[in-house]
């Protein structure tokens, strides 16, 4: 049996090159073993790709590679292999293959797979945050943030070592649950990790998942992907735009105070990567113009719900796996209004 090549895909080149100072940033913040999640999830997204191509053509697409960067950054750093490979290859199954494959698929696969490990392990997937480490070489020394070792340079207190401490979540489930709000300069440097006190105990602020908390890495990466035009623009700026309408109307207009700030929104947890690399996704997307901006709005507006009235703080996958299901409609709904509207002129 012949083995199956590779479908050049120079767009799926280009957003891996887009990736590159996340990733960077990634291992600077948490170690190398961000990069050792990523080789897991490439390792068997090709692998169930590979099993599930049909003969005919028996190309492999070069998305593979992307669907598994994007699965492995948006990973706690210190997320177990064997959820990471689990994750991406149902991914890579159920949410493209099982639609004939590339180009084909209603789904993101890389959110597919987040979302599945999400529900599935939710404890190991809410429990693996860890601090950041900060000053140089940061994480380029280490292999991962070891919890029962001391605090990481620049953020040591004298007499406090994070085993005696409480590791606290998040940024955004810090300040729901604790009233710890993260300045904006760590948000945009991803340098998150300070300790604090609550009801007479120390904790410590944890980072976020790999790839998503160091905003700078994402907005250089969003440059590039806008400057060659591999990305839609029109995508990225609903999303934000829905994101944005959703926080002023909930906190300003009904006065819930619940709801933070809209840097905070803006810079914290998942929206910003998710806006640049996965909304942005062309086959998942609608393909109109006009039904670019509901979609990407709708997903940007259900973030700041689902992070308002969900259990779970975040809600990026489900934001965006809604909006999958939404594309195909929103096309259908667009072209029905033009032939309409061409109808109406011709009479």
């Amino acid at each position: 049996m012949k083995k199956p090549a590779f479908l050049k895909q120079a767009m799926m080149v280009r957003v891996l090159y887009a990736l590159i100072p996340v990733a960077l940033a990634a291992v600077y913040l948490f170690g190398w073993r961000v990069l050792a999640l990523v080789a897991v999830s490439s390792l068997f997204a090709f692998l169930a790709e590979w099993v599930m191509v049909p003969a005919r053509p028996g190309k492999i697409s070069q998305a593979v590679w992307v669907t598994a960067a994007l699965f492995g950054l948006s990973l706690p750093p210190t997320t177990p292999f064997w959820i990471a490979a689990v994750g991406v290859a149902f991914g890579i199954v159920f949410g493209k293959m099982v639609f004939g494959g590339f180009g084909k698929n209603i789904f993101n696969p890389a959110i597919v797979g987040r979302a599945f490990v999400y529900v599935c392990f939710p404890v190991e997937l809410t429990s693996r945050f860890v601090p950041a480490f900060r000053g140089f070489p940061g994480g380029f020394a280490h292999w991962s943030f070891d919890a029962l070792k001391a605090l990481p340079a620049g953020l040591a207190t004298p007499g406090l070592k994070l085993a005696d401490a409480v590791t606290a979540a998040t940024p955004m489930w810090s300040r729901r649950d604790y009233g710890v709000e993260t300045g904006l300069w760590d948000l945009l440097t991803g340098q998150i990790g300070e300790p604090f006190s609550q009801a007479g105990q120390t904790r410590i602020l944890a980072a976020g998942s790999a790839g998503e908390v160091c905003a700078i890495a994402i907005l250089l990466g969003a440059v590039y992907l806008l400057w060659t035009k591999t990305a839609n623009w029109r995508l990225m700026v609903s999303a934000l735009l829905g994101a944005v309408a959703a926080n002023l109307l909930l906190r300003n207009g009904l006065g819930i105070e619940t709801v933070p700030p809209l840097p905070f929104t803006l810079f914290s947890g998942a929206l910003l990567y998710a806006t640049v690399f996965m909304v942005t996704d062309p086959i998942s997307a609608p393909r109109l113009k006009e039904s670019m901006w509901p979609y990407g709005f709708l997903i940007g507006a259900l973030v700041v719900f689902f992070r308002y009235k969900a259990v779970f703080a975040g809600g990026v996958a489900f934001a965006i796996l809604i909006g999958n299901m939404c594309a195909p409609s929103l096309d259908l709904w667009i072209k029905r209004w033009r032939a309409r509207g061409s109808k109406a002129a011709a009479s």
